[in-house]
């Protein structure tokens, strides 16, 4: 009888309760499934253990905040420190904000922690940083320290993946700055599931923003990306920071785009021009010029300038109009939105009469750079007909403006701002929308030719090309 007693209390022990998370949108269900109902990814559960309320670790930031009216908050100008790489306090909106959350997103091998690193080191020549490592020891970082010259006395190490171990050291060393590599390494030991996981991801930056936020530290985030280009976790990742950084660029080129699609601080879109070489992520000061230092003298070859945040910046757009037998015939961009550029050799076809049924047809922005922009609708309409009329288009011509489906060209913005950087640059003629032409005040050294459809750019079309 004892024995049966016994065996019955086992039986009603409580088990613990058992949900399977999304690791790519967040996802929860009560049981496996191999594809995700939510965002329709494979093999993306991962079970995790739910805890009741009372076995969880307390863990609170104690604060004496008090509702106030607005009116009665003291306001100052918000101080910035630079990191004195113009590059990046371009992005972030003039420099680093006190109590801010950076995440810093981008492909394996791209030059995250280098670009960290270097920023880390530049900003430790006047005050205390602490650099956390989840994924490199010490002395690999000292290894890679030594190769970019980045060793400072103020700079301080801590290999640590526990998150209130972090919080520990903080408050022991006191710093000014915070680097986190990566955020997906870290963990809270009172979630029961692994680093990198979806709780783990939201909880440990939440934590961390906190503590930003209560102690005037900026903490700068490392993030991994997938495959698709999403920063690693949930999306609610991204909504947590104050400011997000995306590292683009080819691994096999050298040069680099940090780009801001989220910024509480300053303006979205902005750009910074990296160039990656030994001894680290050198600055671009003019990258108008580096992206035209090869341009080629041929069919189908236009430049436009594209606006990045408060930057403008003169890039290439290339067009290849090539015959083919298929019944299919082949459209493909790089740099450029596929479904905008299907429009626009639809509208090439119809208005000016081009005809594209039997060609296929491929855009290319030359330099790594993406354009998503309005404003190149009409070069590209022009490289594709500079390539199907063979016709070369003067190397001194920029082209900006936006197409509509009747071929009329509507006017941009920052109109002024992108002429002068061509000028600059010594560009003789602008062919812009004629919405724009009154808002130009007279540009010295380039002239200004307005149109209304995209007929009347044909004729700039006119030079032969050089026998091949």
């Amino acid at each position: 009888m004892p024995i049966i007693v016994a065996c019955s209390s086992i039986l009603c022990m409580a088990k613990p309760d058992i949900k399977y998370v999304c690791q790519a949108c967040g996802y929860e269900s009560p049981r496996w499934v191999g594809k995700c109902p939510e965002c329709g990814a494979w093999n993306s559960f991962v079970e995790e253990q739910v805890l009741a309320p009372s076995q969880m670790k307390v863990r609170q930031i104690v604060t004496s905040s008090k509702p106030q009216s607005i009116t009665d908050l003291e306001f100052k100008p918000e101080e910035r420190r630079s990191t004195n790489i113009d590059e990046l306090d371009r992005v972030l909106g003039g420099g680093v904000v006190a109590g801010s959350a950076v995440l810093v997103g981008g492909d394996p091998g791209i030059g995250k922690s280098t670009l960290m690193l270097q920023a880390a080191n530049s900003l430790s020549k006047q005050e205390k940083v602490l650099y956390v490592s989840g994924e490199e020891s010490a002395k690999q970082i000292r290894l890679r320290a030594e190769r970019l010259g980045t060793l400072s006395s103020n700079l301080h190490i801590l290999p640590e993946n526990n998150i209130f171990a972090v919080e520990q050291s903080i408050n022991e060393v006191s710093p000014q700055f915070v680097v986190i590599d990566s955020i997906q390494t870290m963990y809270r030991d009172d979630i029961p599931s692994a680093p990198g996981s979806v709780s783990q991801v939201r909880e440990c930056t939440s934590y961390l923003v906190r503590l930003a936020k209560s102690s005037g530290i900026p903490i700068f985030f490392i993030g991994h990306v997938t495959k698709e280009g999403n920063i690693a976790g949930p999306r609610v990742l991204e909504h947590i920071v104050d400011t997000v950084l995306y590292f683009e660029g080819d691994t096999h080129r050298q040069y680099r785009i940090l780009r801001a699609v989220k910024n509480r601080f300053g303006s979205t879109n902005e750009v910074g021009i990296f160039e990656m070489k030994d001894v680290g992520l050198i600055e671009v000061k003019n990258p108008s010029k580096l992206f035209l230092e090869e341009k080629t003298d041929a069919a189908g070859s236009v430049i436009t300038v594209s606006v990045e945040g408060t930057r403008p910046l003169l890039v290439e757009i290339q067009a290849l109009v090539s015959h083919t037998n298929t019944a299919m015939p082949r459209r493909s961009t790089n740099g450029f939105d596929y479904n905008r550029a299907l429009m626009l050799v639809a509208v090439a076809d119809r208005r000016l009469g081009l005809k594209l049924s039997d060609k296929d047809v491929y855009v290319n922005v030359a330099g790594g750079i993406e354009l998503d922009e309005p404003a190149a609708d009409l070069p590209v309409v022009a490289a594709i007909t500079s390539c199907y009329r063979d016709k070369v288009i003067s190397s001194d011509i920029v082209f900006i403006g936006e197409v509509g489906l009747a071929g009329e060209v509507r006017a941009v913005d920052q109109i002024e701002s992108r002429i002068t950087e061509a000028s600059k640059l010594g560009f003789r003629i602008a062919v812009v929308p004629k919405g724009n032409a009154g808002e130009l005040h007279k540009t010295k050294g380039i002239s200004i030719v307005p149109v209304s459809h995209i007929k009347d750019i044909v004729g700039l079309t006119s030079r032969p090309s050089k026998p091949k």
